[in-house]
């Protein structure tokens, strides 16, 4: 598997746990996730810099969106597509 689909496929690991409102700390992370804490915050910036709204909260202990959003990548029909934006995708 190439780098870049490693990479993607890790920050829709990094998304669903905190959608989850699931991350643990920092280090409880990377614990999670079997990477760096350097990873780890190259990660949460590369998510940031696609405009993913991300804090840490300290009083849930988790990495938390700031605003409702959404994260999609990959390749679908148009079906597929109508599907998804109506929030019917799966």
């Amino acid at each position: 598997m190439n780098l870049m689909v490693k990479q993607i496929r890790l920050i829709e690991r990094v998304d669903q746990l905190i959608r989850l409102q699931a991350t643990g700390s920092p280090e409880e992370l990377i614990s999670k996730l079997g990477i760096s804490k350097t990873k780890l915050y190259r990660i949460i910036n590369t998510m940031k810099t696609l405009n993913a709204p991300i804090e840490y909260d300290i009083t849930l202990q988790s990495f938390v969106y700031v605003e409702p959003v959404g994260f999609t990548f990959g390749f679908y029909t148009k079906n597929q597509k109508a599907k998804i934006l109506n929030g019917f995708g799966g």
